[in-house]
């Protein structure tokens, strides 16, 4: 199915492009969302009218992640958890626990910005990339510290 997307949709590509992806990839996922609309002439005509428009959304919205990133630059969050032996936390640090910590430091940023491969399991510090735009990122110190469990 070919669909010109709205928005930028992360490995599938960037507004105003046309894409072609399985049907209920489409259906289910893209259109109700409002991520993308389908490809008919008349639409292909809009888009192409619509070209400038959307080119300058997207200066604006590097432009509003750059300033974002400015603010992130020096960012630290500390994060407490019950350890066991070794160091071994008994759950995880997910993308959720440091949005929210960060929400508690007063720099607000989606979860789904937040770039972890994998759920941090032990006490340490890390780097964690947020992604703010395709082309804008910036890095967060996450001190993962270990709470002794009580017996």
């Amino acid at each position: 199915m070919k669909l010109i997307l709205r928005e930028d949709v992360y490995n599938l590509g960037k507004s105003g492009e046309i894409v072609n992806v399985k049907d209920g990839y489409a259906r289910n996922f893209l259109l109700p969302r409002n991520l993308a609309m389908l490809a008919n002439d008349a639409n292909v005509r809009q888009l192409e009218h619509e070209k400038a428009v959307i080119e300058l959304r997207q200066q604006k919205m590097k432009g509003a992640a750059q300033e974002l990133a400015k603010k992130f630059e020096n960012a630290a969050v500390k994060i407490t958890r019950k350890v066991g032996e070794q160091d071994k936390l008994y759950g995880s640090v997910t993308a959720l626990d440091i949005a929210e910590a960060l929400a508690a430091a007063s720099l607000k940023v989606e979860r789904r910005m937040i770039h972890l491969p994998d759920p941090i399991r032990a006490v340490g510090e890390f780097e964690v990339e947020l992604r703010l735009h395709r082309e804008v990122t910036a890095k967060v110190k996450v001190t993962v510290a270990g709470e002794a469990a009580s017996a």
